[in-house]
C-alpha cells in the first residue's frame, strides 16, 4: 500500500546524509541496493501473532552511484507491507491495515522527512 501525503516522494537529496538520518530514525539500508536503487525499511512489529510491517522507503540516482556512496537520490512514494511467512512482505493495495498502523507508518515517514528537509536539493 502506498503511504499518501507524506511529502518524501520525489524530494532528491544525497545519499550520505539520508542513510544517516534513516538509520537514526530506525530504518535499515536493504542489502538489495544496486548501482541506481536503494531500499530502506523500517520494522513495526504487532501484537498479532507472527505478524510484522514493514515501511518502505525507495529512491534511484539521479547522479552518481549508490554503490559508491556518491549517489543523488530521488525519493518514490512509501509503502507499507504485510510480511507472510515463509512467502515475504506484500505491499499490494489489496492488503488491509488498520487505520492506526497507518498513521503510525505515515509519522514515521513524515519524521524522516523533517529530518531529510535541510539536505533536500532543488
Amino acid at each position: 500500500m502506498k503511504l499518501e501525503g507524506t511529502g518524501i516522494e520525489q524530494v532528491i537529496v544525497d545519499l550520505k546524509p539520508l542513510t544517516h538520518i534513516m538509520e537514526s530514525n530506525g530504518f535499515i539500508l536493504g542489502g538489495s541496493w544496486d548501482y541506481e536503487r536503494v531500499t530502506y525499511d523500517y520494522k513495526i512489529d504487532s501484537p498479532e501473532k507472527n505478524i510484522t510491517y514493514y515501511i518502505r522507503i525507495q529512491g534511484y540516482a539521479l547522479e552518481g552511484d549508490v554503490d559508491r556512496g556518491n549517489a543523488v537520490v530521488q525519493l518514490l512514494p512509501p509503502l507499507l507491507g504485510k510480511h507472510y511467512y515463509p512467502h515475504g512482505v506484500e505491499y499490494g493495495e489489496q492488503e488491509e491495515f488498520s487505520s492506526g498502523l497507518i498513521e503510525r507508518a505515515t509519522n514515521a515517514v513524515k519524521k524522516v522527512k523533517e529530518a531529510v528537509a535541510q539536505y533536500q536539493k532543488s
